[in-house]
């Protein structure tokens, strides 16, 4: 068989944007390869009702096997899923980007035995099975996977597949799992961003980022009265997290978390590699610094050399009275 099983996570409501776009991809390779886009959802019984799991037939999924069981921890989902692969024999398992589809993924991998790309930018379908495409070596060149085995693991860097929305409605299947007693010895405690708002950088559109250039920590103000007029969010580099500047779930970079706006505005950032291979992928760049060596011109769309201090104010103001206060 060449089905292809998503995992879905969900949040009050609503699907992860990621995981969306996980299934329309699925659902294009599976058309590909002669076979059908399965989904795992998970949760309490009373937050899966039949059209919340039967809404992702819109985005290709053909089968949604719903899952009552603690939502947002990875053991658990290992768990189904392992069961729902054996079950129905998947050839290729999908996730989106996040750092729980990444430990899902290399969970499953462990449990199952099978071969798992990980930060994977493109997959196509040649010869009657996938092939991976993920970036390397500060993403300079591109390497190129396939997979030996009954299953193969793919995870998608944030925002690598783009969520395509149809019509049509999903057969639902329930699937009861029995958990191993590790799965459960978990609790969630607390959910979502944890950078003081409820904005998620990874799905944010636009973004404001701030560097070492801001002098302070107050000079994040600045930076989140801007993001606020365009409605994106704030985001930061390793060096001014580390100096408690800004919290780590906004840090972008090689050790942080890959994003890939429409547009990624840097304000007093250097543009060294590691903080490069977080934030490339973005749209539009646009630099401000007042260093004209400063690398991140190198490759950003549009760069301005002068004080962030008196320019951010400024650009927040015109975007304001552009919008009409």
């Amino acid at each position: 068989m060449s089905d292809i099983l998503v995992y879905a996570l969900h949040y009050e409501g609503a699907y992860n944007k990621n995981s969306l776009g996980a299934i329309s991809e699925g659902a294009k390779l599976a058309g590909e390869l002669g076979g059908e886009c399965h989904v795992v959802v998970i949760g309490d019984a009373q937050n899966l009702s039949d059209d919340f799991c039967a809404s992702l037939g819109a985005f290709g999924a053909k089968k949604v096997f719903r899952v009552e069981g603690p939502e947002g921890l990875s053991q658990p989902v290992i768990d189904a899923m392992e069961t729902i692969i054996r079950a129905n024999g998947q050839k290729y398992a999908l996730f989106g980007g996040g750092l729980l589809g990444f430990e899902i993924g290399a969970g499953l991998a462990a449990r199952m035995q099978a071969g798992v790309s990980m930060e994977v930018t493109n997959v196509r379908a040649e010869g009657g099975e996938l092939i991976a495409e993920r970036p390397v070596w500060g993403d300079s060149t591109i390497s190129v996977k396939k997979f030996v085995g009954d299953l193969g693991i793919i995870i998608g860097r944030l925002n690598a597949f783009e969520a395509r929305q149809g019509e049509g409605a999903a057969a639902v299947e329930d699937v009861q799992v029995e958990f191993k007693a590790h799965s459960l010895r978990s609790k969630m405690v607390q959910r979502g961003e944890q950078r003081g708002a409820d904005v998620n950088i990874e799905d944010a559109d636009f973004l404001v980022a701030g560097g070492r250039g801001l002098g302070k920590a107050e000079g994040f103000d600045l930076l989140e009265s801007l993001a606020q007029s365009m409605g994106g969010a704030v985001a930061a580099t390793r060096a001014v997290v580390d100096a408690g500047w800004y919290p780590y779930a906004a840090q972008i970079g090689q050790t942080g978390k890959t994003v890939a706006p429409k547009l990624y505005l840097a304000a007093g950032i250097s543009g060294a590699i590691q903080h490069k291979v977080g934030m490339q992928a973005s749209e539009n760049i646009v630099a401000i610094n007042k260093d004209s060596n400063a690398p991140i011109f190198d490759f950003c769309d549009l760069g301005i050399v002068g004080d962030l201090n008196k320019i951010v104010p400024k650009l927040t103001e015109a975007i304001k009275a552009k919008k009409g206060g």
